[in-house]
């Protein structure tokens, strides 16, 4: 156990409170900041041993991986970024510095910074979308890929060109994809999703230091537009030992996103679904997501993870 996880094990029983605990968490994370031609990208970090980045999605921060920073920590480097356009990372204007090839480099850019040869992915919604970019993108860091309700884009395009079910629970899409859908949203709007109430107040002040016409074009520049259709193409496969978390009861992202998706990968392929759980998998559910991902890097490694 490294000193970042004596220290999360001994809050943990001192002291129950959810705000203390938070506090105290705050305090234990180092904080970095790495440049991407020009953008500057912020992360957390804590812990020693294989790198586990974590890439959060919309409406998020760095500091929605927390539980499962605490957890992971025990015997990881585990990174959390804040994704460009959000909290402390820069927020660059042009649509297109949303792109996956920028957004795949941001996490190149951590991945060097921490000196690590290897990482492991976690990506949770847009987290998830960049981490399936960069398997396909062959990137020789990329160790593993865990990603967290966030269908394979091709699986998403499928989706939404043939099920109807899928184009309602994304209807809020075409709501965002406006030009000027930042002005229509409020911020405050953002956290209504959020159960814990130390979580919250901290959400809720990334999201004021956030730029919600950034985070949107995450969707317009990256969702597939109208009239939807099945790429001919068949994208390049995902070459490294992959494991997909997926809350069943998740109103956005639908379960059938998941079907036929090892015609996409082309090395292990592990699926654990959990029935009941929503969209925000890693904050309502974290013990459960800690256990999977434990047990499942212990099996990709050997035992030596």
């Amino acid at each position: 156990m490294n000193s970042a996880s004596k220290a999360v094990h001994q809050i943990d029983h001192a002291d129950r409170d959810a705000e203390a605990l938070l506090t105290a968490f705050e305090v234990i994370a180092e904080h970095h900041y790495v440049d991407n031609d020009g953008v500057r990208i912020h992360y957390s970090a804590m812990g020693q041993g294989p790198l586990l980045v974590l890439l959060h999605g919309f409406p998020d921060h760095w500091l929605g991986w927390w539980q499962v920073m605490a957890d992971l920590c025990a015997d990881h480097r585990v990174v959390a970024l804040d994704l460009r356009g959000y909290h402390l990372s820069d927020a660059p204007t042009d649509p297109q510095a949303y792109l996956p090839a920028a957004l795949v480099a941001d996490v190149a850019a951590v991945v060097e910074h921490e000196g690590a040869g290897k990482a492991t992915l976690i990506g949770h919604d847009w987290g998830g979308f960049i981490a399936w970019h960069a398997a396909m993108q062959a990137r020789p860091w990329l160790e593993r890929l865990i990603v967290l309700n966030m269908p394979h884009p091709w699986a998403i395009a499928r989706e939404l060109s043939n099920n109807p079910q899928q184009r309602v629970a994304s209807d809020y899409v075409r709501a965002f994809r406006q030009p000027q859908s930042h002005l229509q949203l409020p911020i405050s709007g953002l956290g209504t999703w959020i159960k814990d109430a130390a979580f919250k107040r901290r959400h809720d002040q990334a999201m004021a230091m956030s730029k919600l016409e950034t985070m949107l074009h995450y969707y317009r520049v990256n969702w597939p537009a109208e009239p939807y259709f099945m790429p001919g193409d068949m994208p390049p496969k995902v070459m490294v030992p992959t494991l997909l978390i997926h809350g069943l009861a998740d109103p956005y992202a639908l379960p059938a996103g998941l079907n036929d998706v090892w015609q996409w990968v082309d090395n292990a392929l592990s699926i654990q679904t959990i029935p009941g759980v929503g969209h925000f998998i890693q904050h309502d559910n974290a013990q459960q997501v800690v256990r999977i991902v434990r047990t499942w890097l212990h099996q990709s490694t050997g035992g030596s993870d």
